[in-house]
């Protein structure tokens, strides 16, 4: 707001000082014309001039109303001779401007009408300015001046139409600029309502897919093992939290800019890996995580590491009936190296349907970086989730 505020502050000055310049220039050369001496008095060519170059100070925030006040100006000027036969496209001059800024701000409608009204004005009163002091070529068949009012004409005529064209042409680049503005907003806006659409579905559907698979578990050990029963529930009441608090950080996201009420909580990246192998761990079920390297990853890469491990884990213990799993993410290189593998029955025909939407989503985490991803039932049994993704440090940007 300052710089454009400066912007219209500067403008204004030098449409000032264009003002000023063109005034006496206009004044000067209407009294000391090339055509018929100027009659009138010298107060009747200052006066005039001053009233066609002043509107171009506010041009720029009233455009309309100022080509109005110009135009009727000039035409008066020209039409009762207080402009000089000969300099009449320098008592013109200031309207080309001003008709710019008219076809610039105004519709259609508005510009054309600016543009016909003011060429009206222009090829009534010039060439009756030439009739009035006899300087026509069919009047005065000696004059030294017979075309005079054809040019002038013409060239008022062309300077206006070209400033005019110039308008129009600017508010139509103007237009096309607002509206890929718009487009880049909305695509914003969509990409962020996805982004959020997947972390949302991350984490309920590996907090849910958990939280059942605890419950049932507790459900059945209850009465023979109170204390693994316990501990599932635990598990339950962590991950609970967990994702309530996940989810209210991700609306938070949601809430207006003025609203600043809230602190948002960081995302979780490599560094939390350890916790969530630790709410995933039971005696039936182990896992072995081995984290090298990874101090240096962007937030968003650390993000996506944490989100993939997460759900693989959780299609582990939905589909594999596995009793270990093995988590390894190493990042060296600028690559971040991600391997889930466990021991359960691979991927079956049937659950290709059930695990499907939640490979497709590490897929698009791994491809938005340029990264591969491949899943794979072993040899040895189990399956196997392997994503590479390069990443750049603070470092390597600077």
């Amino acid at each position: 707001m300052t710089r454009l505020y400066g912007f219209e502050v500067r403008g204004t000055l030098i449409d000032a000082a264009a003002a000023v310049l063109l005034t006496y220039f206009i004044a000067t050369a209407t009294l000391d014309p090339p055509g018929p001496r100027f009659t009138d008095s010298a107060w009747v060519a200052w006066p005039a001039a001053a009233a066609v170059c002043l509107p171009l100070v506010v041009r720029r925030r009233w455009p309309l109303p100022a080509l109005a006040v110009a135009v009727t100006a000039a035409a008066v000027a020209t039409a009762t001779g207080a402009a000089g036969i000969g300099v009449l496209v320098m008592t013109w001059a200031p309207i080309a401007p001003m008709l710019y800024s008219a076809a610039a701000a105004a519709g259609r409608v508005m510009s054309v009408v600016a543009l016909t009204g003011t060429l009206a004005a222009a090829a009534v009163t010039i060439p009756w300015l030439y009739i009035r002091t006899g300087t026509t070529p069919d009047d005065a068949p000696g004059s030294e001046v017979p075309l005079w009012w054809q040019v002038e004409l013409g060239l008022i005529v062309v300077s206006l139409a070209t400033a005019w064209v110039t308008g129009r042409l600017i508010r139509w680049r103007r237009a096309i600029r607002a509206d890929h503005a718009r487009r880049a907003a909305r695509d914003a806006v969509a990409d962020e309502r996805l982004r959020i659409a997947r972390e949302l579905h991350d984490i309920v559907g590996h907090s849910l897919s958990l939280i059942a698979v605890k419950a049932t578990v507790a459900n059945h050990i209850a009465e023979e093992r109170p204390a693994e029963s316990r501990a599932a529930l635990q598990t339950i009441e962590k991950t609970s939290r967990s994702a309530l608090t996940e989810i209210r950080r991700l609306l938070d996201v949601l809430r207006a800019d003025d609203d600043q009420g809230a602190e948002l909580a960081p995302f979780p990246g490599a560094a939390d890996l350890a916790d969530l192998v630790e709410r995933l761990r039971s005696p039936k079920f182990q896992v072995d995580l081995t984290v090298q390297g990874t101090g240096d990853l962007p937030t968003a890469v650390g993000l996506t590491v944490y989100r993939i491990v997460q759900e693989s884990l959780t299609n582990v213990i939905k589909h594999a009936e596995a009793s270990r799993c093995a988590v390894t993410v190493r990042a060296a290189d600028g690559v971040v190296h991600i391997e889930v593998a466990d021991n359960g029955r691979g991927r079956k025909q049937q659950n290709k349907g059930r695990a499907g939407q939640g490979l497709i989503g590490m897929r698009e985490r791994v491809t938005m970086y340029g990264g591969t991803l491949s899943t794979e039932t072993r040899p040895e049994g189990g399956f196997r989730v392997a994503a590479d993704i390069p990443y750049t440090t603070t470092e390597d940007t600077v």
